[in-house]
């Protein structure tokens, strides 16, 4: 299978001639590695990645940041945080995405759910989306009635398309609306390249009922509270993850529909851990969401691959280290595109993987910076500390969610060496810190680390 050196090779000599891939990725929000049942859990049913996972690639070691904007920056720049996240709810304007370098390789480009990178009208198309339909675009996805707060990112919503806000009050459910704005998108663009990003609402809480719920009630405006107002948030979380999974499904069917399936990569994974109120049984033990967390509850996600026409064995498992870096360089050898002038080289492609030939490829460890907190992380161990590099503390896995922390008189010999090579890491990487934003950025952000002034405070 030379599908994706062919492409490489078309793009490097100034040609495209040949069939591009479409690309659909997909990541669900607060929806850990435990949350599929066909990574193990007990209580959560996926059957339509289930299924997926059994026609593609399935990865046991992929990662993601603690929380979501952090991993919204970096799996479209491709780049680790400490050099370019400035603060939540914000993606720096100067940064190149994933769908930039798509639409430079002759693709249309659609974003579908949940935006919370910067508020302003033209946000996604600056980031080089044709076409979007989000929640927490230019409003908060919040009203206000009768003294309540309510949260309008499920039922009756309040989305933005192309950035012309949208409130809908007739029971519509807002991943159903998203997921039908994706699958229009992909038979309107059938006859052509086409990238979609479609990070779900679901399964982030409030955590509520859904139109297949048995207490569903398309009346009311949302929930008044944080976590949910019906008290049964495992039942709802379960309820949330089965219409996860049937939105992937229509897409799925949408893409045959459309007759372009065998020519589609189709990339699901998950933008952190599961949130802290859900516990999953999972592989004859319980997980504890973890979601904010250095830890395996608060970064491994799920991660699969499928693609007819492009994957060589499928049905494949495989343990090869992938984190959110990784998706730059991955989809632009995928559609024959280039990687951003200047690229650090954070991220190393999985198309190896995808063919068949992962020694190619060379991912020794993973990085998360969050925080305050910095990880390195490979299959075996992870070394988690404060970004000044103190409070370092080495943890020993056994497998996912096993994990020992180590006191430094307990670590071998090859222990020691190895949080030393870690902690090295950590230090050049610090260096780093927002050196690939402007210089205005980075003195914004400097400027709000300094302490306000009682002045200030007052107002």
């Amino acid at each position: 299978m030379q599908r994706i050196l062919i492409l490489i090779l078309l793009a490097a000599i100034g040609t495209t001639d040949a069939k591009q891939p479409n690309v659909i990725l997909i990541m669900a929000d607060d929806m850990g590695y435990e949350a599929l049942s066909v990574n193990g859990s007990e209580s959560c049913k996926t059957p339509n990645l289930d299924k997926l996972a059994a026609g593609g690639i399935r990865f046991t070691n992929c990662f993601a940041n603690p929380l979501c904007t952090p991993s919204r920056a970096k799996i479209m720049t491709g780049q680790y945080n400490v050099r370019n996240y400035v603060k939540f709810g914000l993606l720096d304007r100067g940064q190149t995405t994933f769908a930039h370098q798509a639409k430079n390789a002759g693709y249309t480009t659609c974003i579908a759910g949940k935006w919370q990178l910067g508020k302003k009208q033209d946000a996604p198309q600056h980031f080089g989306f044709d076409k979007s339909c989000l929640w927490q675009h230019t409003r908060s996805g919040r009203s206000k009635q009768d003294g309540k707060t309510y949260d309008r990112r499920f039922v009756n919503p309040m989305l933005e398309f192309n950035g012309e806000a949208k409130e809908y009050l007739d029971g519509e459910y807002a991943p159903q609306l998203c997921t039908d704005f994706v699958c229009d998108f992909i038979d309107e663009n059938k006859q052509k390249p086409f990238l979609v990003y479609y990070p779900m609402i679901l399964t982030h809480c409030p955590f509520d009922p859904t139109p297949d719920s048995s207490d569903w009630d398309p009346k009311r405006l949302g929930s008044t509270t944080y976590k949910g107002d019906l008290n049964d948030p495992q039942r709802h979380f379960r309820d949330m993850a089965a219409y996860a999974d049937k939105m992937v499904g229509q897409i799925v069917k949408q893409l045959e529909d459309s007759g372009v399936r065998d020519d589609t990569l189709l990339i699901f994974t998950g933008d952190n851990g599961t949130d802290k109120p859900i516990v999953t049984p999972w592989n004859g033990t319980k997980v504890v969401g973890g979601k904010g967390t250095m830890t395996d509850m608060g970064t491994r996600v799920p991660m699969i691959a499928s693609w007819p026409a492009g994957i060589d064995r499928p049905g494949r498992v495989t343990d090869d280290l992938v984190e959110f870096v990784d998706v730059m360089p991955t989809l632009c050898d995928v559609i024959g595109g280039k990687l951003p002038e200047n690229y650090p080289g954070d991220g190393s492609s999985i198309a190896p993987v995808l063919e068949n030939n992962p020694t190619v490829r060379k991912k020794d460890w993973i990085y998360i910076w969050y925080r305050g907190q910095v990880m390195i992380r490979d299959k075996r161990y992870s070394l988690v500390a404060k970004t000044d590099g103190t409070n370092a503390t080495l943890t020993r896995y056994q497998g996912p969610f096993d994990g020992t922390k180590l006191a430094d008189s307990e670590l071998t010999k090859k222990e020691q060496m190895i949080k030393k090579q870690f902690a090295a890491t950590l230090s050049k990487l610090a260096k780093t810190r927002l050196s690939s934003v402007d210089k205005k950025m980075w003195s914004q952000a400097e400027d709000q680390k300094k302490p306000k002034s009682k002045k200030t405070k007052q107002k």
